[in-house]
């Protein structure tokens, strides 16, 4: 029975490839991960005018900017397994029309409970689209030298899209109101969905016993938990406050139970012996470490150009600009270098490679060093694409073909978990380093330094209160104080990467090719013969 089955879900896999040209689903794949980045950022540059026309309160406001995030976070994995049980291309399909439909509705949302729940709809349709993408793509290209191609262009799209929003943002927000940075995206899931039908291939995991809804609906509540929980922590709420403490707390209970109920049951939905891999687990510590690594410095970089240089908020844009395209470049490049280095020499190369690149920005300081900060984000971004093209080609490679949704929600689990957590950790170093710099200025009124001292915006809008003397005080304590505390972080950053290169040496050393891939041709007949949506 055993050896039916296998040949069954090989049949499956080959028959997941033979519908559609590769490189053209890669295409159409990339085309959806691209939407889904750029939506993921373009909202931040419409804060303003949402906050300016609606009138959310501050706790409206938080979950108007957190409900995508959130909700995307906390399904990937019901949703990855699905795919895995009815069909990865039939559940990315749904993904695309409901993120078309809450994405008109956020456009025309009148109310900030409108928008909040237009969100969180949109976080259901990306948590469908995200684990889906990387799960076909481990399909059509069952060769592992092609994979890795495919996953490098795959990364470099994502890099491009997370660009992108903000500038997209920007420039839809000079031209019309803030619900068009939501409405751009029905034209694209118009197209989208008869495209996506027509050119991706269905498949489908083995599918033995029947799907877990219970552990899914645990798994999606252990999530959402520990990801508010986090999310709390980096918004710099104190570790100790109920509200912190009780997602972590609820968060962690579930997670226990749910790992405890996968490995009690024959068919379970995510087998956690992938776990037992040293390749697999190694590669998802490694995504954790290189997202919190990239988060917490970005969210830094971006406050040190503007309020410590007094760049535009173009101007910090364009200077960001530089970490992408070296991102991209890693990303191209990545499947050559895995081919030539292996992953272990690649994964550890691309995180030395940042934790030099942060060493070199702890020499910034209060004045604007251009060539120091083009040679620091140009080696950061092609240091951290690296270190992510490794892990994720390992992580897919080890993870069995039937499951392959499961492996790509748990690495965009592990993505979305280590950016959380890189703002929490990263932003409570960087606040207990800052706020003793701004305490005791002369001619400054404590309580104005106890206000200055949660954060260099709030510095800068007390200084403007005070005025004089004092206030040029203030801003000058402040910005020094910061200086010190983006140091004081950038160490600790480092030492993190150092203790993720020193994870990776548990990687292969050589890239294991698999079977090579048979060229597969265009649709013609295939066509018919697909489950439909």
């Amino acid at each position: 029975m055993s050896g039916t089955t296998t040949a069954a879900a090989a049949l499956r896999r080959r028959a997941a490839g033979a519908g559609a040209n590769r490189w053209v689903v890669l295409v159409v794949l990339c085309a959806s991960l691209l939407l889904v980045a750029v939506d993921a950022t373009v909202l931040h540059v419409a804060v303003p005018a949402v906050t300016e026309d609606l009138r959310p309160g501050a706790v409206e406001l938080l979950w108007i900017v957190d409900a995508y995030p959130l909700v995307c976070a906390s399904l990937l994995i019901l949703f990855g397994t699905l795919g895995d049980r009815v069909g990865r291309r039939r559940v990315l399909l749904l993904g695309y029309t409901l993120f078309g439909v809450a994405s008109g509705m956020a456009a025309l949302a009148d109310s900030a409970h409108t928008l909040i729940l237009a969100r969180a709809l949109l976080g259901v349709g990306g948590a469908m689209i995200m684990p889906a993408t990387l799960s076909i793509l481990r399909q059509v290209f069952p060769d592992r030298r092609e994979r890795a191609l495919a996953i490098g262009i795959w990364s470099a799209v994502a890099a491009v899209g997370a660009a992108v929003g903000p500038l997209v943002g920007g420039f839809l927000l000079e031209h019309f109101w803030w619900g068009s940075v939501f409405l751009v995206n029905i034209p694209l899931m118009l197209v989208s969905l008869p495209v996506g039908r027509l050119l991706l291939p269905e498949s489908k995991g083995a599918g033995d016993g029947p799907w877990d809804v219970t552990g899914a609906l645990m798994a999606a509540g252990a999530l959402f938990s520990l990801v508010l929980g986090v999310k709390r922590l980096g918004g710099g709420e104190s570790v100790t406050g109920l509200w912190t403490v009780l997602p972590l707390l609820l968060g962690a209970g579930l997670l226990t139970v749910f790992v405890r109920r996968q490995r009690r049951r024959a068919h379970p939905l995510v087998d956690l012996r992938m776990f037992a891999r040293p390749a697999f687990s190694t590669s998802v510590g490694c995504i954790v470490l290189a997202m919190l690594a990239l988060v917490g410095l970005e969210l830094i970089a971006a406050q040190y150009l503007q309020l410590v240089l007094g760049l535009s908020p173009l101007e910090t844009g364009l200077r960001l600009v530089p970490l992408t395209v070296a991102a991209m470049a890693a990303g191209l490049a990545g499947a050559r270098m895995l081919r030539r280095f292996g992953p272990r020499r690649m994964v550890c190369t691309g995180f030395c490679l940042t934790a030099g690149a942060v060493v070199l920005l702890t020499a910034m300081g209060g004045q604007d060093n251009a060539p120091l900060l083009l040679a620091g984000f140009v080696l950061l971004g092609f240091g951290l694409e690296t270190t992510l093209f490794g892990a994720y080609e390992s992580m897919l490679s080890e993870a069995p073909p039937d499951q392959a949704g499961g492996a790509a929600a748990i690495g965009e689990t592990s993505y979305q978990l280590g950016a959380g957590i890189g703002i929490a950790l990263l932003g409570s170093v960087m606040n207990a380093a800052y706020a003793p710099g701004v305490s005791g200025v002369p001619g400054v009124p404590p309580t104005a330094s106890a206000a200055a001292g949660h954060s260099l915006g709030e510095a800068h809008e007390v200084a403007a209160q005070l005025g004089g003397p004092a206030g040029d005080a203030l801003r000058h304590a402040a910005r020094q104080a910061f200086v010190h505390g983006l140091h004081v972080t950038l160490l600790v950053s480092a030492g993190l990467l150092l203790l993720g290169a020193a994870m990776a040496l548990r990687l292969p050393r050589a890239m294991q090719c698999e079977a090579a891939a048979v060229e597969v041709p265009a649709p013609r007949g295939a066509v018919e013969s697909r489950v439909s949506v």
